[in-house]
């Protein structure tokens, strides 16, 4: 074909097609946050915050004892949540709330995850049960839930794989120290030029 016969093609495949009539592109809308999500962050409580008094012991959305529980804040990367959730992470610490009256889990969740701040331990397992024989049914799971979305350090939680627990255990990504972050600010630095 010659560069002729190129061009008569193009102008035959291009007859009915009509240009643009302007040059801007169009943004996407921005993301409204609900209102569920503003409350959630308004209610959201610091672990150095040194009372857990905040952490209501009379009201949680109640589950169900085989409910999957799901919760990320906004900024966690799809890839770090599917791999918490795949069970892919190191567990660093757990912390069994079996037989705990809700104060005592309430208390013992607190000073569990603020000695994990300290240590620098991000990935943890917390096993609340399913609570099948608990009236209401899943009780501790609830309340458990609700607490890990109200802790502002708690960056996303996920029921456990079954090796880990299952339903009846919750895998936790605690966000990572201040000293963490410069340190892996720096290490990309130096690994990017």
């Amino acid at each position: 074909m010659s560069h002729d016969d190129d061009f008569e093609l193009f102008q035959q495949m291009m007859g009915d097609v009509k240009p643009i009539n302007h040059d801007t592109a169009e943004h996407k809308k921005k993301h409204h946050v609900s209102e569920s999500q503003l409350a959630r962050r308004e209610a959201a409580i610091w672990l150095t915050e040194d009372n857990p008094e905040h952490l209501s012991l009379d009201h949680a959305e109640m589950l169900k004892p085989d409910d999957m529980v799901e919760f990320k804040r906004d900024g966690v990367q799809d890839g770090v949540y599917r791999k918490l959730r795949l069970g892919k992470y190191p567990i660093q610490a757990r912390l069994d709330l079996h037989k705990k009256s809700l104060k005592e889990a309430r208390d013992e969740l607190v000073r569990f995850l603020k000695q994990c701040m300290k240590m620098d331990i991000r990935t943890v397992v917390i096993a609340h049960g399913r609570g099948e024989l608990s009236a209401p049914p899943a009780k501790m799971k609830s309340f458990v839930t609700t607490w890990l979305m109200q802790i502002k350090e708690v960056q996303c939680c996920h029921s456990a794989q079954r090796f880990h627990g299952g339903t009846g255990a919750l895998y936790v990504l605690l966000q990572k120290s201040a000293d963490k972050k410069l340190e892996n600010r720096e290490r990309h630095q130096k690994r990017l030029g």
